[in-house]
């Protein structure tokens, strides 16, 4: 239910083309994968908000942690095929960072203080240390009518200022090496890069390896 909700917004939003092309690569996903990803690490600090500040004014943020804050969320909002998505991630510890422009979901991002919860998310087996006070973040999406706004280096802003009120001291995640944008998100952020892995996948057979920054 969850996959054609998606499908109907992806055709919605963004057209034919991007459907098809998204849902080719879905299922040859689960045939072959061959991807390469750079490992960033945040030490988590107190930094200055003005500096990351989005190019629009109008929007709202909604930091959700629960199935209930959810689906109260989505009387007043549209979340469409993400609700459905979001209550598993939700019941694992994730924590969802929602921006809306009037009613509109336009960002939602993720982020991790445990082990289940990361793996809700961020299934690549890279390390993240929960009992030292690190946490992990990812699977963003913006909305292509607002993309270019600033809402990503944002949402990082956010979500890494929540780890480092709640106790923690740094935070890792994994950016495609091929998402252009959300690597340069990152750097806006000063993060230390101190991996390039690869993840090859052939039918039910996997592998992940990372080579050391030195």
């Amino acid at each position: 239910m969850a996959l054609l909700l998606r499908a109907r917004e992806i055709l919605r939003t963004e057209g034919l083309l991007p459907l098809l092309r998204g849902g080719f690569i879905f299922l040859a996903g689960y045939l072959f994968r061959y991807e390469s990803y750079y490992l960033y690490e945040h030490t988590l600090e107190e930094r200055d908000e003005a500096d990351f500040l989005p190019k629009i004014q109008d929007y709202t943020l909604k930091i959700v942690s629960t199935r209930q804050q959810a689906d109260e969320l989505a009387g007043s909002f549209k979340l469409d095929s993400h609700l459905l998505s979001a209550r598993r991630k939700l019941d694992k510890g994730a924590v969802a960072f929602c921006f809306f422009i009037n009613d509109e979901l336009a960002h939602i991002a993720w982020l991790a203080m445990s082990q289940e919860a990361k793996n809700s998310f961020a299934p690549l087996p890279y390390r993240v240390d929960f009992s030292d006070k690190q946490g992990c973040t990812g699977n963003a999406w913006t909305h292509p009518k607002y993309r270019g706004r600033g809402l990503m280096v944002y949402a990082y802003f956010k979500r890494l200022q929540f780890l480092w009120e709640h106790g923690f001291k740094s935070s890792r995640n994994a950016v495609n090496v091929a998402n252009a944008v959300s690597r340069k998100a990152q750097i806006r952020l000063g993060p230390r890069m101190y991996a390039r892995a690869r993840y090859l996948k052939i039918l039910w057979w996997d592998s992940w390896r990372e080579t050391p920054f030195s």
